[in-house]
């Protein structure tokens, strides 16, 4: 391999990581505006070319770890869902600017068993593909 390939490589890598990065400090900024607090763990991933999982560990406000204690996973799970799609537009909007990619699919879910370990997965078209943002698609139940 050239070297002058081999640089391209690296750049490119580089490029993917950093968009990773940045993806990972937006849904803290996030999580810290909306909750609080942020998550004490976050790393996102490229899951195939078209889609990015972040992952955020011990998301849970004090209050939301007592509704757990005390059984209400169900209702706090609800609560969090509506939460998230409720915010649509402020979750989708940074993502689609540091990918420079439009969302089309996004889907959130946190899991109040394991200390509000919560994914935020964003689905992108494909190259070749235009569509419209899925923050275009909110309905009046989502900002």
């Amino acid at each position: 391999m050239a070297a002058e390939e081999q640089e391209q490589q690296q750049t490119a890598h580089e490029a993917r990581t950093s968009t990773l990065m940045e993806v990972s400090k937006a849904m803290i900024g996030l999580y810290k505006h909306h909750f609080g607090r942020g998550p004490t763990k976050t790393r996102s991933y490229w899951a195939g070319p078209d889609a990015i999982t972040c992952v955020l560990e011990d998301t849970l406000t004090p209050a939301e770890r007592n509704l757990a204690r005390m059984g209400a996973h169900e209702r706090l799970r609800d609560a969090r869902t509506y939460f998230q799609y409720a915010s649509v537009r402020e979750f989708c909007e940074p993502v689609e600017r540091i990918t420079g990619r439009t969302v089309r699919s996004f889907h959130s879910s946190t899991d109040t068993k394991v200390d509000g370990l919560s994914v935020e997965t964003f689905i992108f078209y494909a190259d070749g593909q235009t569509g419209p943002s899925r923050i275009d698609l909110a309905g009046p139940d989502e900002v």
